[in-house]
Protein backbone atom coordinates (compact mmCIF):
# COMPACT_ATOMS: atom_id res chain seq x y z
CA UNK A 1 0.00 0.00 0.00
CA UNK A 2 1.58 3.77 -1.02
CA UNK A 3 1.76 5.73 1.51
CA UNK A 4 1.41 9.31 1.13
CA UNK A 5 3.42 12.50 2.85
CA UNK A 6 -0.09 13.30 5.02
CA UNK A 7 -0.78 9.89 5.99
CA UNK A 8 2.63 9.42 7.50
CA UNK A 9 2.80 13.10 8.89
CA UNK A 10 -0.42 11.98 10.85
CA UNK A 11 0.71 8.51 12.29
CA UNK A 12 4.13 10.13 13.12
CA UNK A 13 2.04 12.74 15.57
CA UNK A 14 -0.42 10.11 16.48
CA UNK A 15 2.57 7.93 17.96
CA UNK A 16 4.25 11.12 19.34
CA UNK A 17 1.13 11.76 21.50
CA UNK A 18 1.38 7.88 22.01
CA UNK A 19 4.84 8.21 23.28
CA UNK A 20 3.18 11.26 25.90
CA UNK A 21 0.81 8.53 27.04
CA UNK A 22 4.10 6.44 28.07
CA UNK A 23 5.95 8.61 29.46
CA UNK A 24 2.60 9.50 32.13
CA UNK A 25 2.39 5.92 32.53
CA UNK A 26 5.75 4.94 33.33
CA UNK A 27 5.72 8.48 35.99
CA UNK A 28 2.48 7.07 37.55
CA UNK A 29 3.68 3.15 37.69
CA UNK A 30 7.13 4.76 39.12
CA UNK A 31 5.21 7.10 41.59
CA UNK A 32 2.90 4.75 42.83
CA UNK A 33 5.79 2.07 44.21
CA UNK A 34 4.66 -0.02 40.93
CA UNK A 35 8.14 -0.35 39.14
CA UNK A 36 8.72 -4.07 40.82
CA UNK A 37 5.11 -5.07 40.62
CA UNK A 38 6.20 -8.01 38.31
CA UNK A 39 9.88 -8.91 39.82
CA UNK A 40 10.82 -10.57 36.05
CA UNK A 41 10.48 -9.18 32.34
CA UNK A 42 9.26 -9.45 29.88
CA UNK A 43 6.70 -11.31 31.44
CA UNK A 44 5.13 -11.06 35.15
CA UNK A 45 5.82 -14.06 37.30
CA UNK A 46 6.50 -16.36 34.36
CA UNK A 47 3.30 -15.28 32.54
CA UNK A 48 2.38 -12.72 29.79
CA UNK A 49 -0.57 -11.17 31.85
CA UNK A 50 -0.80 -10.87 35.72
CA UNK A 51 -1.63 -14.56 37.68
CA UNK A 52 -5.08 -14.08 38.79
CA UNK A 53 -6.54 -17.97 39.60
CA UNK A 54 -5.77 -18.87 43.00
CA UNK A 55 -3.32 -21.07 41.72
CA UNK A 56 -1.29 -18.77 39.62
CA UNK A 57 -0.90 -16.56 42.88
CA UNK A 58 0.13 -19.28 44.63
CA UNK A 59 2.21 -20.81 42.53
CA UNK A 60 3.82 -16.83 41.72
CA UNK A 61 4.35 -16.25 45.51
CA UNK A 62 6.25 -19.86 45.87
CA UNK A 63 8.92 -19.11 42.45
CA UNK A 64 9.44 -15.68 43.97
CA UNK A 65 8.76 -15.53 47.52
CA UNK A 66 10.87 -12.30 48.52
CA UNK A 67 8.13 -10.31 46.52
CA UNK A 68 4.32 -11.89 47.00
CA UNK A 69 2.35 -10.79 43.97
CA UNK A 70 0.48 -7.32 44.02
CA UNK A 71 -2.36 -7.73 42.14
CA UNK A 72 -2.56 -3.87 41.83
CA UNK A 73 0.87 -2.85 41.41
CA UNK A 74 1.68 -5.99 38.65
CA UNK A 75 -1.36 -4.64 36.28
CA UNK A 76 0.27 -1.07 36.72
CA UNK A 77 3.68 -2.39 35.45
CA UNK A 78 2.29 -4.55 32.81
CA UNK A 79 -0.31 -1.78 31.33
CA UNK A 80 2.67 0.17 31.11
CA UNK A 81 4.92 -2.67 29.25
CA UNK A 82 2.12 -3.46 26.83
CA UNK A 83 2.19 0.55 26.10
CA UNK A 84 5.57 0.89 25.70
CA UNK A 85 5.66 -1.83 23.82
CA UNK A 86 3.20 -0.51 21.36
CA UNK A 87 5.11 2.33 20.69
CA UNK A 88 8.35 -0.15 20.01
CA UNK A 89 6.42 -1.55 17.47
CA UNK A 90 4.77 2.23 15.93
CA UNK A 91 8.37 3.37 16.19
CA UNK A 92 9.66 0.54 13.81
CA UNK A 93 6.82 0.98 11.57
CA UNK A 94 7.93 4.64 10.83
CA UNK A 95 11.08 3.38 10.42
CA UNK A 96 10.22 1.26 7.58
CA UNK A 97 7.85 3.59 6.09
CA UNK A 98 11.04 5.87 5.74
CA UNK A 99 12.95 3.17 3.99
CA UNK A 100 10.67 2.72 2.00
CA UNK A 101 10.10 6.47 0.58
CA UNK A 102 13.49 7.27 0.92
CA UNK A 103 13.37 8.15 -3.03
CA UNK A 104 11.01 10.95 -2.17
CA UNK A 105 11.74 14.39 -1.75
CA UNK A 106 12.26 15.54 1.81
CA UNK A 107 11.99 12.37 3.22
CA UNK A 108 14.11 12.15 6.62
CA UNK A 109 15.81 9.02 7.21
CA UNK A 110 17.85 9.21 9.99
CA UNK A 111 15.92 10.65 12.49
CA UNK A 112 13.15 7.57 11.86
CA UNK A 113 16.13 4.88 12.51
CA UNK A 114 18.07 6.56 15.17
CA UNK A 115 14.03 6.19 16.53
CA UNK A 116 14.54 2.24 16.09
CA UNK A 117 17.61 2.32 17.31
CA UNK A 118 16.55 4.06 21.07
CA UNK A 119 13.49 2.55 21.43
CA UNK A 120 15.59 -1.05 21.02
CA UNK A 121 17.90 0.59 24.16
CA UNK A 122 14.61 1.77 25.94
CA UNK A 123 13.94 -1.64 25.91
CA UNK A 124 17.09 -2.81 27.74
CA UNK A 125 17.03 0.04 30.35
CA UNK A 126 13.29 -1.18 31.09
CA UNK A 127 14.36 -5.00 31.36
CA UNK A 128 17.78 -3.32 33.65
CA UNK A 129 15.32 -1.24 35.82
CA UNK A 130 13.51 -4.28 36.95
CA UNK A 131 16.71 -6.93 37.05
CA UNK A 132 18.69 -4.20 38.69
CA UNK A 133 15.18 -3.51 41.20
CA UNK A 134 15.02 0.22 40.62
CA UNK A 135 18.37 1.06 40.35
CA UNK A 136 18.73 5.19 40.46
CA UNK A 137 21.32 5.26 37.41
CA UNK A 138 19.12 3.17 35.51
CA UNK A 139 15.89 4.48 36.03
CA UNK A 140 17.02 7.82 35.39
CA UNK A 141 18.26 7.08 31.97
CA UNK A 142 15.22 5.48 31.17
CA UNK A 143 13.31 8.60 32.05
CA UNK A 144 15.98 10.93 29.33
CA UNK A 145 15.38 8.13 27.36
CA UNK A 146 11.73 8.45 27.06
CA UNK A 147 11.77 11.82 26.71
CA UNK A 148 14.89 11.61 23.77
CA UNK A 149 12.27 9.35 22.32
CA UNK A 150 9.05 11.53 22.34
CA UNK A 151 11.38 14.58 21.81
CA UNK A 152 13.00 12.71 18.47
CA UNK A 153 8.96 12.00 17.34
CA UNK A 154 8.03 15.43 17.97
CA UNK A 155 10.62 16.94 15.50
CA UNK A 156 9.57 13.88 12.87
CA UNK A 157 6.54 15.03 12.93
CA UNK A 158 7.50 18.98 12.30
CA UNK A 159 10.10 17.36 9.71
CA UNK A 160 6.83 15.58 7.96
CA UNK A 161 4.96 18.94 8.22
CA UNK A 162 7.54 21.20 7.28
CA UNK A 163 6.18 21.64 3.61
CA UNK A 164 2.57 22.91 5.18
CA UNK A 165 4.69 25.18 7.50
CA UNK A 166 5.49 28.73 6.41
CA UNK A 167 8.71 29.43 6.99
CA UNK A 168 8.50 33.25 7.38
CA UNK A 169 6.31 33.09 10.01
CA UNK A 170 9.07 33.58 12.61
CA UNK A 171 11.10 36.82 12.45
CA UNK A 172 14.80 34.96 11.36
CA UNK A 173 17.12 36.44 14.39
CA UNK A 174 19.85 34.32 15.35
CA UNK A 175 19.93 36.08 18.87
CA UNK A 176 16.88 34.61 19.18
CA UNK A 177 17.83 31.12 17.44
CA UNK A 178 20.98 31.20 20.32
CA UNK A 179 18.63 31.96 23.34
CA UNK A 180 16.47 29.27 22.60
CA UNK A 181 18.56 26.40 21.94
CA UNK A 182 20.27 27.67 24.98
CA UNK A 183 16.85 27.29 26.60
CA UNK A 184 17.00 23.37 26.10
CA UNK A 185 19.99 22.65 27.27
CA UNK A 186 19.11 24.20 30.54
CA UNK A 187 15.78 22.37 30.87
CA UNK A 188 17.26 18.78 30.01
CA UNK A 189 19.96 19.76 33.10
CA UNK A 190 16.60 20.28 34.99
CA UNK A 191 14.92 17.24 33.65
CA UNK A 192 18.29 15.22 34.58
CA UNK A 193 17.89 16.61 37.92
CA UNK A 194 14.21 16.01 38.57
CA UNK A 195 14.22 12.41 37.58
CA UNK A 196 17.83 12.02 39.83
CA UNK A 197 15.41 13.38 42.78
CA UNK A 198 12.46 11.26 42.03
CA UNK A 199 14.15 8.53 41.45
CA UNK A 200 15.90 8.84 44.89
CA UNK A 201 13.03 9.41 46.44
CA UNK A 202 13.59 12.82 47.20
CA UNK A 203 10.71 14.70 45.96
CA UNK A 204 9.73 15.70 49.53
CA UNK A 205 13.73 15.57 50.69
CA UNK A 206 12.25 19.25 51.98
CA UNK A 207 8.96 19.49 53.29
CA UNK A 208 8.43 23.38 53.43
CA UNK A 209 8.40 26.15 50.54
CA UNK A 210 10.82 27.94 50.51
CA UNK A 211 12.31 27.19 53.32
CA UNK A 212 13.54 23.25 53.46
CA UNK A 213 12.74 22.27 57.10
CA UNK A 214 11.10 24.08 59.74
CA UNK A 215 12.16 27.49 58.35
CA UNK A 216 15.68 26.26 57.35
CA UNK A 217 16.98 28.15 54.50
CA UNK A 218 20.13 26.19 54.07
CA UNK A 219 19.80 22.58 55.47
CA UNK A 220 23.16 20.38 56.03
CA UNK A 221 24.38 18.60 52.55
CA UNK A 222 25.86 15.49 51.22
CA UNK A 223 27.14 15.89 47.80
CA UNK A 224 29.03 13.26 47.59
CA UNK A 225 26.87 10.90 49.19
CA UNK A 226 23.80 12.41 46.85
CA UNK A 227 25.61 12.09 43.71
CA UNK A 228 27.37 9.05 44.01
CA UNK A 229 25.78 6.81 41.08
CA UNK A 230 26.91 3.52 41.44
CA UNK A 231 26.02 1.49 44.33
CA UNK A 232 26.51 -1.86 43.88
CA UNK A 233 23.75 -4.66 42.20
CA UNK A 234 22.98 -6.74 44.88
CA UNK A 235 20.69 -3.40 46.35
CA UNK A 236 17.23 -3.02 46.31
CA UNK A 237 16.89 0.29 45.45
CA UNK A 238 13.00 0.72 45.92
CA UNK A 239 11.97 3.33 48.52
CA UNK A 240 15.74 4.76 48.31
CA UNK A 241 18.72 3.54 50.61
CA UNK A 242 19.94 7.01 50.95
CA UNK A 243 20.40 9.10 53.93
CA UNK A 244 17.90 12.17 55.00
CA UNK A 245 21.11 14.11 54.71
CA UNK A 246 21.34 13.21 50.71
CA UNK A 247 17.95 13.51 50.01
CA UNK A 248 17.81 16.87 50.95
CA UNK A 249 20.76 17.77 48.94
CA UNK A 250 19.35 16.27 46.03
CA UNK A 251 16.49 18.45 45.89
CA UNK A 252 17.88 21.09 47.06
CA UNK A 253 20.13 21.36 44.36
CA UNK A 254 16.78 20.35 41.86
CA UNK A 255 15.46 23.77 43.47
CA UNK A 256 18.31 25.66 42.44
CA UNK A 257 17.90 24.44 39.11
CA UNK A 258 14.18 25.37 38.90
CA UNK A 259 15.16 28.60 39.84
CA UNK A 260 17.97 29.10 37.00
CA UNK A 261 15.75 27.31 34.59
CA UNK A 262 12.70 29.84 35.30
CA UNK A 263 14.81 32.69 35.58
CA UNK A 264 16.02 31.87 31.87
CA UNK A 265 12.78 30.78 30.32
CA UNK A 266 11.53 33.91 31.96
CA UNK A 267 14.16 36.26 30.02
CA UNK A 268 13.42 34.16 27.05
CA UNK A 269 10.00 34.82 26.73
CA UNK A 270 10.23 38.69 27.37
CA UNK A 271 12.60 38.61 24.87
CA UNK A 272 10.81 36.53 22.28
CA UNK A 273 8.07 38.98 22.87
CA UNK A 274 9.76 41.91 22.52
CA UNK A 275 11.48 41.43 19.38
CA UNK A 276 9.80 38.32 17.63
CA UNK A 277 8.63 40.63 15.30
CA UNK A 278 5.94 38.22 14.45
CA UNK A 279 2.39 37.10 15.90
CA UNK A 280 3.29 33.33 16.55
CA UNK A 281 6.28 34.26 17.94
CA UNK A 282 4.16 36.47 21.05
CA UNK A 283 2.39 33.04 20.87
CA UNK A 284 4.87 30.81 21.76
CA UNK A 285 6.35 33.32 24.47
CA UNK A 286 2.85 32.91 26.15
CA UNK A 287 2.54 29.15 25.61
CA UNK A 288 6.03 28.63 27.31
CA UNK A 289 5.59 30.81 29.99
CA UNK A 290 2.29 29.54 30.80
CA UNK A 291 3.39 25.80 31.06
CA UNK A 292 6.52 27.62 32.99
CA UNK A 293 4.03 28.59 35.56
CA UNK A 294 2.22 25.47 35.30
CA UNK A 295 5.11 23.42 36.55
CA UNK A 296 6.77 25.79 38.82
CA UNK A 297 3.27 25.48 40.73
CA UNK A 298 2.99 21.84 40.27
CA UNK A 299 6.56 21.63 41.96
CA UNK A 300 5.44 24.02 44.96
CA UNK A 301 2.40 22.05 45.35
CA UNK A 302 4.22 18.73 45.47
CA UNK A 303 6.40 19.96 48.52
CA UNK A 304 3.29 21.51 50.31
CA UNK A 305 1.22 18.43 49.78
CA UNK A 306 3.56 15.76 50.30
CA UNK A 307 3.97 14.44 47.13
CA UNK A 308 0.12 13.78 45.82
CA UNK A 309 0.14 11.23 43.02
CA UNK A 310 -2.04 13.11 40.10
CA UNK A 311 0.46 16.26 41.06
CA UNK A 312 3.38 14.26 40.34
CA UNK A 313 2.23 13.25 37.38
CA UNK A 314 1.49 15.92 35.76
CA UNK A 315 4.66 17.75 36.54
CA UNK A 316 6.16 15.24 34.95
CA UNK A 317 3.99 15.11 31.64
CA UNK A 318 4.15 19.50 31.96
CA UNK A 319 8.07 19.17 31.67
CA UNK A 320 7.68 16.83 28.74
CA UNK A 321 5.48 19.75 26.91
CA UNK A 322 7.62 22.50 27.80
CA UNK A 323 10.63 20.57 25.86
CA UNK A 324 8.26 19.84 22.69
CA UNK A 325 7.53 23.64 22.87
CA UNK A 326 10.82 24.91 22.79
CA UNK A 327 11.99 22.29 20.29
CA UNK A 328 9.26 24.16 18.13
CA UNK A 329 10.46 27.12 18.81
CA UNK A 330 13.95 26.09 17.89
CA UNK A 331 12.79 23.91 14.82
CA UNK A 332 11.07 27.34 13.54
CA UNK A 333 13.30 29.48 14.25
CA UNK A 334 16.11 27.42 12.61
CA UNK A 335 14.26 27.30 9.48
CA UNK A 336 13.08 30.80 9.31
CA UNK A 337 17.21 31.89 10.03
CA UNK A 338 18.12 29.28 7.16
CA UNK A 339 15.48 30.57 4.67
CA UNK A 340 15.75 34.29 5.34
Amino acid sequence: MQINSLIQARFALWVTLLALVVILLGAYVRLSDAGLGCPDWPGCYGKLIVPSSEAEIASANTIYPHRPLETDKAWKEMVHRYLASTLGLCILALAVIALRRRDQAGQPLLVPWTLALLVALQGALGMWTVTLQVKPIIVTAHLLGGLATIALLWILTLKLYSPSINPYVIYHNRRLLWLSRFGVVILLMQILLGGWTSTNYAAIGCTDFPTCHSGQWWPTLAMKEAFTLWHGTDINFEYGILSAEARTTIHMMHRLGALATALYLSILCITLYRIGRATITHKMAWVIGLLLSLQVGLGITNVLGHLPLPIAVAHNGVAALLLLTLLTLNWQLKRAYTMG
